[in-house]
């Protein structure tokens, strides 16, 4: 899930937040994404869970995320406000805090 994006000098650079199917071992450390708001994104219906406490940083496109078909950009779909502003919230909460890690990621 992209968190952040910044542009310099024409790059995009994102902040990515990893979004697995693999239940957390603490429960602090990702938020469940809704069986509904995962329908209305066209993924699966398998549960998962967005990881909280760590990002990748890379220049778009991006070693695993490349531009969808019929799209132009890293945004496919935007997940409902409530849950971004969650998301944001926590990961915020994780950097004040000290635990975030961010994985630069080759391009």
């Amino acid at each position: 899930m992209v968190v952040a994006a910044i542009v310099r000098k024409g790059r995009t650079q994102l902040f990515v937040a990893p979004v697995t199917h693999s239940e957390p071992a603490n429960r602090k450390d990702a938020i469940e994404i809704p069986a509904n708001v995962k329908a209305q994104l066209g993924l699966d219906r398998d549960r998962s869970w967005i990881v909280i406490t760590e990002l990748n940083r890379f220049v778009w496109p991006g070693p695993d995320i490349r531009v969808a078909p019929g799209h132009e950009g890293p945004s496919y779909d935007l997940l409902p406000d409530w849950l971004f502003v969650r998301v944001r919230d926590a990961i915020l909460g994780q950097a004040r805090s000290g635990r975030l890690r961010v994985t630069k990621r080759t391009e």
